[in-house]
């Protein structure tokens, strides 16, 4: 009897566990049933993915999507919809909202929100105070967090907790990993002297290298002294590679394609402060450290950071204009370039964008293409030429950094749980993201 199923991808190149190649993928129940020849097999809806290689999903496990709070620059529902168009099948959205993603009622206000309006699945940080420490065992363990979030410096918003007692106290309630923001506050405010009016290229020098580097060793000592679990996030030096190569047992990294593609002092010469983010993107050294930490191991994920703000505050002269950018809808554009230029695999970005962030977070049925997992599939064209512009993002923001870039490789469809909810484009049906599952949270 022949096998019947929900959906079948057929004449595809299946990349996974099992490395590349010609295989058909079947679904039933929004869960990955078979892989292989299913040349005799039957379904309800059949894609045909000739020229085609068909990833797991994609997860961007850091965007800030400003909801509640200035949703004049994004919101749930257009950033939701600016990741599926990127081939982003889920997303771990940032804390610093207004008012702050520090409670109970906090979260559940996100998942309401999220509820019928996000594309993509969807799980939510909590962040840390001084003032919730104690109750961050229970706050972890809430359906739809996916962690903890620590700003030791101040970036958006008004989460920080900048000293060792405090960054330790929080090390020391709860059990799952904890992402940092990992900037030293004391030399940032030391650094704002730095600051030369209308000038983005001394960015890097109020941010400094010390300030990251100063951040990170204190904050390797209190993950060991505490024995948790830690992610850095956004790395931007090449002074840190080796202090987290050091701490592989303890510390996981993320970089940005920001930090990977963009170089100081141009980016600044010509994008202003568009090029503004924090930490800073540095210059040609620190791109180059970034890298060998990719090509060592020593970086387990790309996140985008996506972090907009509008044209008019952006335009505003440094140091008034405010740091972030947009990113989740390039993030696989820019990284399959960069596959296409040889300085990583394909199969090293799917560790990065899928198997980094379900081994790291623990998500449950996500971030592998196997049977038994979510259906969830990033289809790209590796072929595909695309120039980059402001008028296709779907972020409020109405702008990218990366406009103008031609790249090699292009998502052109996003199934979530058997769903096809991209193609070419094309956003395809109604809002059906759901909150993601953790497996220290079941």
């Amino acid at each position: 009897m022949a096998q019947t199923f929900d959906l079948i991808l057929k004449n595809g190149l299946v990349v996974n566990h099992d490395g590349e190649g010609a295989r058909d993928v079947g679904v039933k129940g929004g869960k990955i049933a078979e892989i292989g020849s299913l040349s005799g097999a039957s379904a309800g809806e059949v894609i045909d993915c000739a020229g085609l290689h068909v990833l797991p999903g994609v997860i961007d496990t850091q965007v800030h999507f400003r909801e509640p709070g200035p949703t004049h620059k994004e919101d749930l529902e257009s950033g939701g919809r600016a990741a599926v168009l990127g081939g982003i099948t889920a997303v771990f959205e940032m804390p610093n909202t207004n008012p702050l993603t520090t409670t109970p009622e906090a979260i559940a206000d996100k998942l309401s929100r999220a509820k019928g309006r996000m594309q993509c699945d969807h799980a939510f940080y909590v962040g840390a105070t001084h003032e919730n420490a104690r109750h961050l065992p229970e706050l972890e363990m809430l359906p739809g967090v996916c962690g903890v979030k620590i700003f030791m410096g101040a970036s958006t918003g008004d989460l920080l907790v900048p000293d060792d007692d405090g960054v330790r106290e929080v090390l020391r309630h709860g059990r799952r990993r904890v992402a940092i923001h990992s900037e030293d506050e004391f030399m940032l405010r030391e650094g704002k002297a730095l600051a030369r009016e209308g000038d983005w290229t001394s960015h890097p020098e109020v941010r400094s290298v010390e300030a990251a580097v100063s951040s990170t060793k204190r904050l390797l000592r209190l993950a060991y002294e505490t024995r948790r679990r830690i992610h850095v996030l956004h790395v931007s030096t090449a002074d840190e590679i080796p202090l987290l190569a050091a701490a592989k047992d303890i510390a996981t990294a993320e970089a940005t394609p920001q930090h990977l593609t963009l170089e100081a002092p141009e980016c600044y010469e010509r994008l202003k402060g568009f090029a503004q983010m924090n930490p800073p993107v540095r210059d040609a050294r620190h791109r180059a450290g970034l890298w060998h930490g990719v090509g060592q191991g020593v970086i387990d994920v790309i996140g985008s950071d996506h972090a907009p703000h509008s044209r008019e505050e952006k335009a505003k002269p440094y140091p008034a204009s405010p740091s972030g950018m947009p990113g989740v809808q390039t993030l696989l554009p820019i990284m399959l370039d960069h596959v296409a230029e040889g300085r990583l695999s394909l199969m090293r970005l799917i560790d990065l964008v899928c198997h980094g962030p379900n081994r790291i977070f623990g998500i449950a049925g996500k971030g592998r293409l196997a049977v038994g997992y979510d259906a969830d599939f990033t289809l790209v064209d590796m072929k595909a030429r695309h120039t980059i512009t402001d008028e296709e993002g779907a972020s409020k923001c109405g702008w990218t950094p990366f406009a103008g870039m031609t790249v090699k490789g292009f998502p052109k469809g996003t199934i979530i749980r058997g769903r096809r909810v991209m193609w070419e484009g094309t956003i395809t049906g109604p809002a059906t993201g759901a909150p993601m599952r953790f497996q220290e949270a079941l």
